[in-house]
Formats: structure tokens, C-alpha cells, sequence
């Protein structure tokens, strides 16, 4: 395994507000398209059947494109569409200027095959609340090559997920 350089990455990665500020070293920068905050509670089981999803409400940016979040967690939608080829699977980091802010960034595995617009937690620490920006570089998604293209590509719940909003 390896990890694949941001040019190498770049063609995995469509919906980019800016290619060249977004490619990174290792990786590609994806950037905020909406946040929403949940108003229910979720269940998760063994069983994908048993399996809720919270509800959640969309919030609103302000007319000059700001959002001022207090201390919490939030879901959010990023711009960028990603396209992971059988070979491929990716993990994410939050971006360390989000971090000195006092939030970060919680995501999980995109398996290979995967292909959406995908979703992420946001989580506010800092007590006095974060202030964001629309289409602003929250984190950064690291392509690792696999030894051998996966078995069989990534077929759940969040496939294609949030794409033609």
C-alpha cells in the first residue's frame, strides 16, 4: 500500500472549487457546501436493518456566506464529488488551521467503489463557538493505493450518496 500524491489523486476528484489551492502534497482538500444540526437521535446495530439515521435540520449561512456555529456537533456536506476506483481506499484529516480553532473534523473509511458527495461530523470544542465560511477547506482526503484491486467495490447505503443537489 501506498499513498498516492495529490496530482496522482486529483483525476479521483470532481466538483473542485479551485484544483491547484486544493491539491495538496498528499491528498485533496474537499470544502464546505452545507452543515446541518441534528434533532434527533440515531441508532446503530449489527444488523444495517435496525440501522437510524438522525434527522437533521439545515442551517443557513448569512448573506455574506458566514455561519457561526456554537460549542456542538454538526453534519456537513462537502462540494467535491469523490470517485474511488477498486484499487483505491481513502481516509481524511481535518485540516490543522480548523484544529487551532478548537473543532475537528470525524470521518471513516471511503472503501473502494465508493462514489458521492460525501458527509462528515463536525465537532465544535472551542467555548466560544467557530465561524465558517462557505466552500471552506475543512480537511483533507488521502488516497491509498491496495496491493491488488478489492474484491468487490463498495455497494451500501451511501453509494452515489447527496449527488445532482
Amino acid at each position: 500500500m501506498s499513498i498516492l500524491t495529490g496530482g496522482e489523486a486529483r483525476s479521483l476528484v470532481e466538483s473542485m472549487i479551485d484544483p491547484e489551492i486544493q491539491t495538496q502534497m498528499c491528498g485533496m482538500e474537499l470544502t464546505l457546501q452545507k452543515i446541518e444540526r441534528f434533532s434527533s437521535s440515531g441508532a446503530v446495530a449489527f444488523e444495517n436493518k435496525e440501522r437510524e439515521l438522525p434527522r437533521t435540520e439545515p442551517m443557513d449561512f448569512d448573506p455574506s456566506g458566514w455561519i457561526d456555529l456554537m460549542p456542538g456537533a454538526y453534519l456537513v456536506t462537502f462540494n467535491e464529488i469523490v470517485n474511488i476506483p477498486r484499487d483505491v481506499a481513502a481516509l481524511a484529516r481535518p485540516r490543522s488551521t480548523l484544529q487551532r480553532c478548537g473543532a475537528t473534523i470525524e470521518t471513516a473509511l471511503w472503501d473502494p467503489g465508493y462514489r458521492g458527495r460525501s458527509q462528515s461530523l463536525l465537532v465544535v470544542y472551542n467555548p466560544h463557538g467557530l465561524r465558517l465560511k462557505r466552500d471552506a477547506r475543512l480537511m483533507q482526503l488521502v488516497f491509498m493505493s491496495l496491493n491488488k484491486e478489492a474484491e468487490k467495490g463498495y455497494s451500501g447505503r451511501y453509494q452515489g450518496e447527496n449527488i445532482g443537489e
